[in-house]
């Protein structure tokens, strides 16, 4: 019996486990996460915020001057502007406002990832600058999902799970009027590029295009997970001796960036 006539009986004797596999791994992708965070936080906004006071706009790519910012969830209402970040992670985390990154820890592995609300501050004040308003106005709120526990004091717009519904509420002082809400909700609708799968590609280009200046410009972190870059040289292949940035995290960490 030849090889492939052995294989294909181990596939029809345990074909069941080929669509299994499949599940599992779409499951535990970091895609499937970032969609399921924000399905949780679009269903939290939808059963424990009034719609009749609190808009509800997700998935928001706006053009910017050097490319384009995308925006999880914005919620407008009449207390403010609220730009929601959500954080697919587990584990310990660490982190304080100031920080750069901030560290999450599994067991005894440690790693660093960029401190969210630096993350958020361009979507802010990209708001800022397309709706015409203050900072008294609008708030940054990042949201983490998943299962993970904060072992720092956090600030109080950092949140977990539906933490973030009880901030929103918090903010409950008028500064926006009604009409102002319809022409701030209309002009982010206006503002955002179409949603489609070519606006989502070319915004991850974008992305990895400022990833790599920024490796280029001597800023050795991992955009991925916040660890030292290193330099490193392909072993073997067609691209046998060109070199790349590697994550010193690895195999933790798989993330690389090209060296223009």
């Amino acid at each position: 019996m030849d090889l492939i006539s052995i294989i294909a009986q181990i596939i029809g004797k345990f074909w069941y486990l080929i669509p299994l596999a499949i599940i599992v791994a779409v499951l535990k992708s970091s895609w499937f996460k970032g969609i399921a965070g924000e399905f949780i936080v679009n269903l939290s906004t939808k059963l424990f915020l009034n719609k009749e006071q609190y808009h509800l706009i997700k998935n928001v790519t706006l053009p910017t001057e050097d490319g384009s910012t995308q925006i999880d969830h914005i919620i407008v209402s009449k207390y403010g502007v609220f730009v929601v970040e959500t954080k697919n992670m587990k584990g310990w985390i660490f982190g304080s406002q100031n920080q750069k990154t901030w560290t999450q820890k599994i067991y005894k592995h440690s790693s660093k990832f960029q401190n969210p609300l630096y993350q958020n501050y361009k979507h802010v004040k990209t708001l800022e600058s397309l709706l015409g308003l203050n900072d008294q106005q609008i708030y940054s709120v990042i949201v983490f999902i998943g299962d993970s526990t904060f072992k720092t004091d956090m600030p109080e717009n950092v949140t977990y799970g539906g933490g973030y519904i009880r901030y929103i509420k918090s903010k409950n002082q008028p500064v926006l009027t009604d009409n102002e809400v319809n022409e701030i909700t209309s002009k982010i609708e206006n503002g955002r590029l179409v949603p489609s799968f070519k606006t989502n590609r070319e915004h991850v280009k974008h992305v990895r295009t400022i990833v790599a200046e920024k490796v280029n410009h001597k800023d050795k972190t991992c955009p991925k997970c916040g660890s030292s870059m290193v330099m490193r040289e392909t072993r073997t292949g067609q691209n046998i001796g060109k070199k790349f940035w590697g994550c010193s995290n690895f195999p933790k960490c798989s993330c690389i960036v090209n060296v223009t």
